[in-house]
């Protein structure tokens, strides 16, 4: 593309962008729509008390959505004088001027804004190839990197696009309920800062699978229509680059509403409804902040769910492509014993996958001594990454390596994920580091993951995957 017609794709893509709907004004939710399945007209007469008015945003934040609109313009200004390659290096790196505005928001109120801001493309897009070392295959799946954000951050998948756009080799959205529920009262999300930690209790507040099958739906039409109209372009690969949602792997987490009494049957719903529009499915009976959850992490509970779900995503009918690989996310807070039951359960029933691990209920050191320390919920970042790297290690041999693992927590470095690919990790999830450092924290921990696979002679990823027990 030549600088001339870089500068008007940005400025188109920036008219765009302003011509939107925003955020602000309380557009009516999706889940309270009329749905086309049986499935979905039930999740739908959950939202039927109709959509919520969002509040104006307050100074801050119009302060804030100025300066990355501020930014915009200067980048359109830059792009006309730059090729695309260090065009981009300067606007991933211009975004940690925004950073310090974030910090000044309530931390919900943030991670709202920031969703809008890559729901609507205020977020840089990568250019640049990724270094091939990072490159894999995987449950025949290609990635281009390791690296994906985690759960979570995308609960309603608004922004799957503008995600996967920034260089996340996958984004998993999620948790989703069936119904939609608001979570537990705020506020619920506090930063501990100093120690690069989040303590959160939310409890899967969720649009619903509505809203978002909806969303994945039309991402997945867009997504087809672009390959036939390049079906008839030249191709030196039979490899299918992508996923379902466009150039990376789209993960979809499926959670339960806090008053089903049926667990087995919400993952089953979620399984009908989305597992469509996924490149891969997780079952999450790991979050802390959901009365009895953690309960279906025991053998039998675990081994009853993990079948009834296999079997709704069997009995669907498939292309060629075959069904979505099932995952299950567990928690940190586990004994031995534990463990060696959900890995017992896994190998048996032939598990696709493991995600290590949701946030932990424990304060290990340093967060103890927060003053924030004693407010309940999950705790991300840093100080949970020795924790959820041990449990990675003792599943990794308990498994003997025989199902792929995803390594998260804590991970906030390319070194700090190689560690995780050493233990055992074949892919690593972060949340708490992207929330803190922004967009400019991709493509740094893709640099130094692949300069330290270089340095210690991997000449890929899968190489380098539990290492530390060779």
């Amino acid at each position: 593309m030549s600088s001339s017609a870089a500068a008007r794709a940005w400025r188109r893509s920036l008219r765009d962008a302003l011509l939107r709907d925003s955020a602000w004004r309380g557009a009516p939710s999706a889940a309270a729509r009329s749905a086309s399945t049986a499935s979905a007209s039930d999740a739908a007469a959950g939202a039927a008390a109709g959509p919520k008015k969002v509040p104006p945003p307050p100074r801050k934040g119009r302060l804030l959505t100025g300066a990355m609109i501020g930014l915009a313009i200067a980048g359109g200004a830059y792009v006309s004088t730059a090729d695309e390659a260090k065009f981009c290096g300067w606007l991933f790196k211009s975004t940690q001027l925004v950073n310090p505005l974030f910090a000044l928001l309530d931390a919900e109120f943030a991670h709202r804004l920031a969703v809008t801001a890559a729901a609507h493309g205020f977020v840089p897009r990568e250019k640049r190839p990724d270094p091939s070392v990072l490159g894999l295959e995987i449950w025949g799946r290609k990635f281009t990197n390791p690296i994906g954000l985690a759960a979570g951050f995308d609960k309603n998948a608004e922004a799957v696009e503008g995600l996967l756009g920034m260089g996340f080799g996958f984004v998993e959205v999620g948790s989703v309920t069936p119904l939609p529920q608001e979570g537990n009262p705020k506020p619920r999300i506090f930063r501990l800062r100093e120690h690069g930690a989040v303590i959160n209790r939310c409890g899967f507040n969720s649009e619903g699978i509505v809203a978002v099958a909806k969303r994945l739906g039309a991402q997945h039409g867009k997504r087809k229509m672009e390959e036939t109209s390049s079906s008839t372009s030249p191709t030196t690969s039979d490899v299918k680059q992508g996923g379902k949602a466009g150039p990376g792997i789209l993960g979809v987490n499926l959670g339960k509403n806090k008053t089903s009494e049926d667990a087995t049957a919400d993952y089953v719903q979620g399984v009908h409804t989305l597992s469509q529009y996924a490149d891969y499915l997780v079952i999450n009976v790991s979050s802390p902040n959901t009365p009895g959850l953690r309960k279906l992490q025991g053998r039998k509970q675990l081994k009853d769910l993990v079948k009834k779900v296999q079997a709704a995503r069997d009995e669907m009918q498939w292309a060629e492509d075959g069904p979505p690989p099932l995952l299950v996310k567990i928690a940190p807070d586990l004994s031995k014993q534990d463990l060696e039951d959900i890995a017992a359960v896994a190998l048996a029933l032939r598990l696709d996958g493991l995600i290590i691990s949701n946030t932990t209920i424990s304060r290990p050191p340093p967060a103890d001594t927060h003053p924030l320390a004693q407010e309940t919920g999950g705790l991300s970042g840093k100080p949970l990454f020795d924790l959820s790297t041990n449990v990675l290690r003792e599943m990794y041999i308990l498994t003997r390596g025989k199902i792929p693992l995803i390594g998260c927590g804590g991970v906030s470095s390319g070194e700090d994920a190689y560690k995780k690919i050493r233990s055992g990790a074949t892919l690593v999830q972060l949340y708490t580091a992207f929330a803190y450092g922004g967009p400019a924290l991709i493509p740094r921990i893709k640099a130094e993951l692949a300069e330290c696979l270089e340095r210690d002679g991997f000449k890929s990823v899968q190489e380098a995957v539990g290492a530390d027990f060779r």
